[in-house]
């Protein structure tokens, strides 16, 4: 048997780790988004309004989400993109509060 036969949790690629090893990966920050389900605050993070171009990782993994040339202006105070680098990668969280539709785009991973 192969590893993802003897994990279930390898085979849909999720990483197994204790929260403390996510602590001692990621700034509280990273750790507060990728692990708490949290925001930082609009128009204040580093990929806001940069025009760098490039690929967008995952944080925790590194998987490759996006790459710069798919990001817009879309002026709510985080950074968009139309377009993931590949629909397995990312999974789809939709809220609809507030009156509005929102899409999140998160790591499947």
């Amino acid at each position: 048997m192969t590893d993802t036969q003897n994990n279930p949790a390898a085979q849909v690629g999720k990483i197994i780790k204790s929260e403390a090893e996510w602590r001692a990966q990621l700034t509280p920050m990273e750790y507060h988004v990728l692990r708490e389900a949290g925001t930082e605050r609009p128009f204040t993070g580093e990929y806001t309004d940069t025009r760098t171009e490039g690929v967008y990782r995952c944080r925790a993994c590194g998987a490759e989400l996006f790459r710069s040339d798919q990001k817009f202006e879309s002026h709510c105070g985080w950074p968009s993109f139309f377009a993931p680098l590949a629909e397995d990668r990312v999974r789809y969280i939709e809220d609809k509060s507030l009156f509005m539709k929102r899409v999140e785009v998160l790591c499947a991973t």
